[in-house]
């Protein structure tokens, strides 16, 4: 798969990926979504345009000539230790991932660490500001279900928790569900500059293409910061 390298300077807090780089959280030979006879198919989110939506804080760009309008609570940056995701079972540790030689999304690779969650260490830490990018794989032809293959259960108020570095918890909860298609996903809105503590959640969703090995579609969660448990309440 090919894919438009981009910057990875740390300072800018909101990022921007080739929508190439995320089309599809596969890697590998080709075992990265591929589902066999026995496997049931993951659920999967509404398209954007028939999303569950809550009333959240837009996904702005700030100016680049002004600062963001900060809204709610933001902390300091702290490395992701662990995800908890109770209402789809989904309890991870997480490993840290970059970019590929080419210039495209790392992704959890064949082996041990498969099926754990990845921040993308060049998105903001989870609870700072901008959004913090989350990833994993849906499923595998080996082993079946992997981390995320709910991930389209979510609904809006379902509650995300990042264990940090620094002993602190970050609690996100959902504000919204979106399926794209791969050659329509939105790299401004999941990458782009926030002026709150936001997450994003990404793996593969929809149809299976059985004669490229790849699914269809992109799952997004949009997650907002609302609290931390161990150093106190906002």
């Amino acid at each position: 798969m090919l894919a438009k390298k981009f910057s990875t300077r740390d300072s800018r807090r909101g990022l921007i990926a080739t929508a190439a780089a995320v089309v599809c959280i596969v890697g590998g030979v080709g075992l990265i979504g591929v589902s066999i006879a026995s496997q049931r198919r993951a659920p999967g989110a509404v398209k954007a345009s028939e999303s569950w939506l809550l009333p959240t804080i837009p996904a702005t760009r700030p100016s680049e000539n002004a600062s963001p309008n900060v809204i709610g609570p933001i902390l300091p940056r702290s490395k992701p230790v662990a995800l908890d995701i109770p209402s789809i079972g989904v309890h991870s540790v997480v490993q840290y991932l970059g970019q590929t030689a080419d210039g495209a999304l790392e992704v959890p690779a064949p082996g041990p660490h498969y099926n754990e969650a990845a921040w993308y260490r060049y998105s903001p830490t989870p609870g700072s500001l901008g959004p913090a990018v989350v990833l994993g794989h849906v499923d595998s032809a080996a082993d079946g279900p992997s981390v995320f293959f709910r991930l389209g259960e979510l609904r809006p108020g379902d509650r995300v928790s990042i264990t940090r570095a620094d002993d602190s918890v970050a609690v996100f909860i959902v504000d919204e569900v979106h399926r794209y298609a791969k050659d329509n996903f939105p790299t401004e809105l999941v990458y782009g500059d926030i002026n709150h503590a936001g997450l994003r959640i990404l793996t593969c969703g929809g149809a299976f293409d059985d004669s490229t090995g790849h699914y269809l579609d992109n799952i997004v969660v949009f997650a907002s910061l609302v609290d931390r448990d161990g150093v106190g309440r906002f």
